[in-house]
């Protein structure tokens, strides 16, 4: 659903911004970790399908799901809670974490979920993405985990050469229209998300993109939305209490 807007006669298509309450999954339990460091976990819930009701019953329109086990493993390993989820709310829900082939892919999507994102994937198996493409058309998105302006893979743990730019350029041409861009140095630390990456993101491909990483604040939202993201996966800060969820979406309806 866009809007006509352009920024500064640049060609920029503006969005009617999504904010997406992330559950991380580990364990069977919410948790969330600190720049993707295992070690650093926090448990916020033992109750996923109990967060997911809440976040529900406070407006989102949207969830969003990693299996932080399928994405250190290589290997979907939560797909019972997910699929509880999935049919536990009346949103979409979108996820990722251990998709690896077309299986996984068809499996979720048999268990009610929305959207797939293709990570390690999508670095691994380009033609796997290209299929999924044709086959799931918009349903498929994929996800640029980025740290220190590198691509990285396999639970954020592997550093690849590709930069974000010329990584999603790739994608596009395999058929991916949507993006989630975070910056593994910003996520789950409260601090802000990297803009002037986004934005180079946005600005050289102009594409749907999500932000994901250090969201912390209202202020944030607004300066996303400024520089045309198409959605904000919040984490942490939802957790913590330092974003109201109902604010924050009023706020973007609103602005």
């Amino acid at each position: 659903m866009l809007t006509q807007v352009f920024f500064k006669n640049r060609g920029y298509i503006k969005y009617n911004m999504e904010i997406i309450p992330a559950i991380d999954i580990r364990d069977g339990k919410c948790v969330r970790l600190y720049q993707g460091d295992y070690s650093m976990e926090t448990v916020f819930s033992n109750d996923p399908v109990g967060i997911a009701l809440n976040w529900q019953s406070m407006g989102a329109m949207r969830l969003h799901i990693v299996d932080l086990d399928g994405a250190a493993t290589g290997e979907l390993k939560n797909l019972d809670i997910i699929a509880e989820i999935a049919n536990s709310i009346l949103i979409p829900v979108q996820v990722g974490g251990g998709i690896r082939d077309i299986e996984t892919i068809g499996r979720l999507f048999k268990n009610g979920v929305d959207r797939v994102i293709l990570g390690t994937s999508a670095v691994e198996d380009p033609e796997m993405v290209q299929e999924a493409c044709h086959r799931f058309t918009k349903s498929v998105i994929v996800g640029i985990d980025a740290r220190d302006g590198k691509v990285s893979t396999r639970g954020w743990k592997l550093e690849t050469n590709r930069e974000p730019v010329e990584f999603a350029r790739s994608m596009m041409k395999l058929g991916v229209k949507s993006f989630v861009f975070t910056d593994i140095r910003r996520d789950g630390t409260l601090t802000e998300p990297n803009f002037s990456a986004l934005f180079e993101l946005i600005d050289s491909t102009r594409s749907r993109v999500i932000a994901s990483g250090g969201v912390s604040t209202l202020t944030h939202l607004k300066l996303l939305k400024k520089i045309g993201a198409s959605g904000v996966i919040i984490g942490k800060a939802l957790y913590t209490k330092d974003i109201n969820l109902k604010q924050a979406l009023d706020l973007i309806n609103v602005n």
